[in-house]
């Protein structure tokens, strides 16, 4: 969702892939990163922003970093729209930030919990009630 709306606000020609990600069980992050679906472009020699929705630990964003590098972008970004910098185990370079925001669990704008909220129009805090 925040990938389509900061699309609509660029004034630059581009192109979108998308690379998806698992790391997560439930509400916590398992440690374990795995590829589930990889970029059909190349990106070599081409500007490259990573846009994620939230950073949190740091390990997932890292990891993509490590994986990206390797094929060999000519720059490489980090733009996130949620940045939970008080979970962070591994430090990521972010470039651009929307929000810092405080260790709780947000759902809403395509952010979930177990498949479910992604379609609030806004991002809302998941109580333990």
């Amino acid at each position: 969702v925040f990938l389509a709306d900061l699309l609509r606000e660029l004034d630059i020609t581009v192109e979108v892939d998308f690379l998806s990600i698992h790391s997560y069980d439930g509400t916590e992050s398992s440690g374990v990163v795995r590829i589930t679906h990889d970029l059909s472009l190349s990106i070599e020699d081409r500007d490259v922003i990573l846009v994620e929705d939230i950073i949190d630990t740091g390990r997932t964003v890292s990891y993509i970093l490590e994986n990206l590098r390797t094929r060999k972008p000519r720059s490489l970004v980090v733009c996130a729209l949620l940045n939970k910098e008080a979970r962070r185990i591994v430090e990521v370079p972010l470039t651009y930030c929307g929000f810092t925001i405080p260790s709780v669990f947000a759902v809403g704008y395509g952010l979930d919990h177990d498949n479910r909220y992604r379609n609030m129009r806004y991002i809302g805090v998941l109580n333990d009630e």
